[in-house]
C-alpha cells in the first residue's frame, strides 16, 4: 500500500518551538503518542487530506499544514493506543549498552522468529541473569514485552484491508494463527476478526 510519511525535528522552527505556551496541548500529544496510535473518525479524514494536499505545496504552504496537522491533533480524542503503559515504560531504562541493544534487536526483529538464547546473547548476558534482570527493568516477561510489540504491529497491519488475518499473523513474528489470535485477545481483549469489524464499523459510521 502507498503511504505519506512526514518527517520532523523538534527544532525545525527554532530551538524553544515546542517550548511555546500555545502547544502545550500538543506536545501532551506527542507525549501520549510514544504509545502508538490509530488516527479515527473525522481526525483522520482531515489528517488524510492535509498530508495529500501538502503533496503539491511548497515552502510556506507545506508549513502551514503541517502546523495545521498539529493544531487537529492537539485537541483530538479520536484514537486508539497500540501499546500498554508497561510497554512505554520500559524505554525509561535505556541505559546506555546492554537494554538498548536488547530493545532494538526486538525492534528489528519481531516480525522473525526470536528464542530466548539469541536475546540473551544480544545483553550479553546467561539466560537465567537475563531472564531475572528483564523482568526488573521492563515489569514484562520477555515473552510478554515481544508479544505486545508484535500486536501493536498487528493492529497497524489490520487497519488495512489488504491484509488477511493469516498473513498479519505472519508478518507479526507470529509462527501459527492459533497463537496469534490467543496473544491478540489476551492484550487487546478482543480477537483479530473482531478488531478489524470494529475498526469498518466506525470507519462506516463516520
Amino acid at each position: 500500500a502507498d503511504a505519506i510519511v512526514i518527517q520532523f525535528v523538534e527544532n525545525f522552527l527554532g530551538d524553544k518551538f515546542l517550548d511555546i505556551p500555545e502547544l502545550g496541548n500538543f506536545r501532551r500529544f506527542l507525549k501520549t503518542s510514544e504509545r502508538g496510535m490509530v488516527l479515527k473518525g473525522n481526525t483522520r479524514k482531515k489528517i488524510i487530506k492535509l498530508m495529500q494536499n501538502m503533496l503539491t505545496m511548497n515552502g510556506i504552504q507545506r508549513i502551514a499544514a503541517l502546523l495545521g496537522i498539529f493544531e487537529i491533533l492537539s485537541y483530538t480524542s479520536e484514537y486508539e493506543l497500540l501499546a500498554s503503559p508497561k510497554f512505554i515504560q520500559s524505554f525509561q531504562y535505556e541505559s546506555p549498552g546492554r537494554f538498548k541493544k536488547i530493545t532494538e534487536y526486538i525492534m528489528q526483529n519481531f516480525n522473525k522468529e526470536i528464542n530466548l538464547p539469541d536475546a540473551a546473547s544480544v545483553a550479553n548476558m546467561g539466560l537465567t541473569a537475563f531472564c531475572n534482570y528483564f523482568k526488573d527493568q521492563f515489569r514484562l516477561t520477555f515473552v510478554e514485552y515481544l508479544n505486545t510489540v508484535r500486536v501493536g504491529h498487528a493492529c497497524k497491519l489490520l487497519s488495512d484491508n489488504k491484509n488477511n488475518i493469516v498473513e498479519v499473523a505472519y508478518e507479526c513474528g507470529f509462527n501459527n494463527l492459533a497463537n496469534f489470535n490467543r496473544q491478540f485477545k489476551k492484550i487487546k481483549n478482543i480477537t483479530p476478526s473482531d478488531y478489524r469489524k470494529l475498526l469498518h464499523t466506525e470507519h462506516l459510521d463516520d
